[in-house]
């Protein structure tokens, strides 16, 4: 690849090669805080290589692909090589990694106790999640939860967050601008703007947290809270981790505890305000 980026998100460390030289600058500047391989040798490469012959010049279009991949994966336009690029870690991630159990969840940290959300795209939990990182909490992740095998604590994976469309102006209203990404307008998921972690996430991801709290939100309901019995937590996680079957026995483990040991809601909430007043409720309630 012509162009390239090393850098480490949590315990993972990715090196980035592009055909062009637009997507690496976009994310150098956006990760500028994030640190380097320590030694140089990442955990996993992604490549945003052109679709065909002449699709570096030609309407430029970057299929990604890496040490994981999807063959039959759409390819993306350059306008959109920033996403590509998350897209691609994201990927690796999903299909790769095997330290910890991967949760597809939003996560964030306050007084040494974990807040771990998930639920289906559009339920609100990465906009929650950003706007309790913005109040007071330590921003674990919005795409990953790393469930530790041995402890059951949780570790961070603090990507960019990436909103979409009506959560871009909300974050927007309370984050500095210099922490906001270009908009990508007209993604697949509609228009999509990154926002980069406060410098304490950026600081502290390397630091676990004991899970305290499960929640499955959903967003533009009216305000509601549910208990959900554990026989439906577990099938509904073992829907949202990526590399539950491939663990194996220790994966099971870790999900049984998890299950057995964190207190699980259900949220409905119109907005953001008030779904961030119902956490800190529960919050109290849980401690």
């Amino acid at each position: 690849m012509n162009h390239a980026l090393s850098l480490r998100i949590g315990p993972a460390t990715f090196r980035i090669g592009s055909a062009w030289r637009r997507p690496v600058e976009a994310l150098a500047a956006l990760y500028a805080d994030y640190p380097a391989p320590v030694d140089g040798v990442a955990d996993f490469t992604v490549r945003l290589e052109p679709a065909g012959p002449f699709r570096r010049w030609l309407r430029p279009s970057i299929f990604i692909t890496g040490d994981h991949g999807l063959a039959d994966a759409a390819p993306m336009s350059l306008a959109h090589g920033l996403l590509a690029a998350e897209m691609g870690m994201n990927l690796q991630m999903a299909l790769g990694w095997r330290r910890h159990l991967l949760l597809h969840a939003s996560s964030v940290e306050k007084d040494g106790r974990a807040l771990v959300m998930t639920g289906e795209s559009g339920s609100g939990k990465s906009t929650l999640a950003a706007q309790l990182g913005e109040r007071g909490w330590r921003l674990m992740g919005d795409e990953f939860a790393l469930l530790d095998l041995d402890t059951g604590a949780v570790f961070p994976f603090p990507r960019l967050v990436s909103l979409k469309n009506r959560a871009i102006d909300v974050l927007a209203a309370e984050t500095p601008q210099r922490r906001m990404g270009p908009l990508l307008a007209g993604t697949a998921k509609g228009d999509i703007r990154h926002l980069v972690p406060n410098r304490d996430a950026i600081g502290r991801m390397g630091e676990g947290a004991k899970p305290a709290l499960l929640l499955f939100p959903r967003f533009g309901h009216a305000a509601d809270v549910r208990a959900v019995g554990q026989g439906e937590v577990f099938m509904r996680l073992t829907q949202a981790s990526t590399n539950y079957v491939a663990l194996g026995e220790p994966g099971f483990t870790a999900l049984t505890r998890f299950v057995a040991d964190v207190p699980a809601r259900a949220i409905d909430f119109p907005s953001g305000n008030e779904a961030v007043a119902l956490v800190e409720r529960l919050w109290k309630e849980c401690g």
